[in-house]
């Protein structure tokens, strides 16, 4: 079925061995400018996957997104006196 994944940013020296960084999951974007790429993993394996990958010479610092932990529905809140203003023409 689905499984859950979550992201990893990887902040890198060189982008040399980004094709290396295939085994620990799907790469989803790459940024030659500032050299980083956003890699996605099961979320059971992202700590294993973090210790792995800072150990490796050409990464400078790899953190965890924290999208999967964030709460996606959103509330309006309506503005007093705009609700007013909107019932005048009625």
């Amino acid at each position: 079925m689905y499984e859950k994944r979550q992201g990893v940013v990887i902040w890198l020296h060189s982008l040399k061995q980004v094709k290396m960084l295939r085994k620990f999951g799907n790469i989803h974007y790459v940024s030659k400018r500032l050299k980083y790429v956003v890699l996605y993993c099961n979320m059971e394996a992202v700590e294993q996957t973090i210790q792995k990958l800072t150990s490796y010479s050409f990464v400078k610092h790899a953190e965890p997104s924290y999208k999967p932990f964030l709460k996606q529905e959103f509330e309006t809140k309506v503005d007093k006196a705009k609700e007013y203003d909107y019932k005048i023409g009625l």
